[in-house]
C-alpha cells in the first residue's frame, strides 16, 4: 500500500531522531518518522540522563563542543523546565586524585567563560566543615571539594516530548515500523518499511538516518550503496544501587584507570556509570559485563564506603564513535553529518552526538538539505516551543 509523499522521511527513534522530526516540522515540511521498536528504546533511554557542557571534554581539547553544549544546556532548561533541570555537581580531589585543585578551578573557570559567565555556570568550594554532609563521601585523604551546576534529565520522557512536539507540528510517527529499503530517484527516495499490518510505501525529498548503533546497516538497505564511515561501537554500563544520594551529582576518578564517573539519584536509588567497553554484536543485545558492574560497584564504594552498593538494576547503551586508535575515553565527541552527495545530498546519516546537542544536531541537517527540500513556511522555532512531560 502507498502511504503518501513527504519531504523528510527520519529512520530511527531515538532523540537524533525525533530531533530532526521536529525540526522539519517546525519548518513547515511534511515529515514521516520511522521506529522499529519504541521511542528512545535503544540508546537515548540508556545514557547518563545529563543535560550538560561536557567539563571533561576540556581536557581533550573539545571548546567548540563545549561552548556549543553549554548554549543548548540553557535552551532545554528554559524549554523544558519539568523535565531538564539544574543540579549541583561534586568534584572531590583527594591526594591520589590525578587531576590536582588547579587543574580543576582553571577547568571550572574555562567552563564558566565558554557558557558566556553566566549565573549556572558559577562554581564554589564546598568549606571543610560542610563535608560531613556530602552524602557519606569519604574524607580520608579529601583535599578539596568543588561544586558547580549542569542538568539532569529523563532520557526517555524527553525523546517522548520532542516526538510529541514534532506531531502537533504535523510531522507522522509509524512506531512499530521497521525500515526496509530505499531507491534513489530523481526527486529524492522511494522508501518501503513493514507495519502490522503489511509492507508500506512512500515517496521522500531526503531521508535522515538517525538509526543509532545501527546506522550502517540502514545504509546497507539503500540503492545506491552510500559510503559508509568507519565506527566502532563503545557500550556504556550503568548501575541503579539501593539508596538515593540526597545532595546531587559526584563527579569522581575510578581508581582502577581514572576515567570520569558520575554517582547521581535516580528515581528513589543511586545511578552510577559509564563504562567505556568496544562492542561487537548486535546493538539490541547488550548488557552490562560482570567486569563492568564490578568496576562501577568498587568505584562507589571507594567514595561512598558506607553506602549500600547493592545494584538493584543495570543496563547499557551503544554508542556510535569514530574509529580511531588511542583510548576510547579521548575520543571526539562531536556528532558526524555524513552526506549522499557532498554538493547536493538527500540522505544525511547522523553518527555519534550527544543527548545535550540534539537540538543543535537537527538544525544542521536541516540546513544540509537547503537544495533537497522546497521552500515551506515556517510553524515554529525549536528554540521556543515548550517541551512537556507525559
Amino acid at each position: 500500500m502507498s502511504a503518501g509523499d513527504y519531504d523528510l522521511v527520519v529512520i530511527g527513534g531515538g532523540i537524533h531522531g525525533v530531533g530532526a522530526a521536529q525540526a522539519a516540522a517546525a519548518a513547515g515540511h511534511s515529515v514521516l518518522l520511522l521506529e522499529r521498536a519504541a521511542l528512545a528504546s535503544g540508546t537515548s533511554s540508556r545514557s547518563s540522563k545529563l543535560i550538560h557542557g561536557g567539563l571533561r571534554y576540556l581536557e581533550s581539547g573539545q571548546l567548540r563542543l563545549v561552548r556549543e553544549s553549554l548554549a543548548e544546556r540553557e535552551t532545554l532548561l528554559r524549554v523544558a523546565p519539568d523535565l531538564v533541570r539544574l543540579v549541583p555537581f561534586h568534584i572531590p580531589i583527594y591526594r591520589d586524585t590525578v587531576r590536582r585543585p588547579w587543574q580543576i578551578r582553571l577547568g571550572l573557570t574555562l567552563y564558566a567563560a565558554l557558557g558566556g559567565l553566566a549565573r549556572t555556570t558559577r562554581f564554589e568550594t564546598v568549606a571543610r566543615a560542610h563535608w560531613d554532609a556530602l552524602d557519606g563521601l569519604e574524607t580520608d585523604g579529601l583535599q578539596q571539594v568543588f561544586r558547580y551546576r549542569d542538568a539532569q534529565t529523563d532520557d526517555a520522557a524527553l525523546t517522548r516530548a520532542v516526538m510529541r512536539s514534532a506531531q502537533e507540528l504535523g510531522a507522522e510517527l509509524r512506531c512499530p515500523a521497521e525500515f526496509l529499503a530505499a531507491q534513489r530517484t530523481a526527486q529524492g527516495y522511494a522508501v518501503r518499511y513493514a507495519v502490522a499490518a503489511g509492507e508500506a510505501a512512500c515517496t521522500a525529498r531526503a531521508l535522515v538516518n538517525a538509526a543509532g548503533p545501527w546506522v550502517n546497516a540502514v545504509l546497507d538497505r539503500i540503492t545506491p550503496a552510500p559510503a559508509k564511515r568507519p565506527v566502532e561501537l563503545v557500550q556504556g554500563a550503568h548501575l541503579v544501587l539501593a539508596g538515593t544520594l540526597e545532595h546531587g551529582v559526584y563527579y569522581v576518578e575510578a581508581p582502577r584507570d581514572r576515567r570520569a564517573v558520575f554517582a547521581m539519584p535516580w528515581n528513589g536509588g543511586t545511578l552510577i556509570g559509564t563504562t567505556e567497553t568496544k562492542y561487537t554484536g548486535d546493538p539490541a543485545a547488550v548488557r552490562p559485563l560482570p567486569e563492568e558492574i564490578e568496576y562501577l560497584r568498587e568505584t562507589y564504594r571507594r567514595y561512598f564506603p558506607r553506602r549500600d552498593d547493592r545494584p538493584l538494576q543495570s543496563f547499557a547503551g551503544v554508542r556510535v564513535l569514530p574509529l580511531e586508535r588511542g583510548a576510547v575515553f579521548h575520543r571526539t565527541r562531536e556528532t558526524l553529518l555524513a552526506a549522499d552527495d557532498a554538493r547536493a545530498p538527500r540522505l544525511i546519516t547522523i553518527y555519534g552526538g550527544k543527548l545535550t546537542g540534539y537540538r543543535l544536531t537537527a538544525a544542521r541537517a536541516l540546513r544540509r538539505f537547503a537544495a533537497a527540500l522546497p521552500a515551506r513556511s515556517p510553524r515554529a522555532d525549536t528554540a521556543s516551543l515548550r517541551l512537556n512531560r507525559e
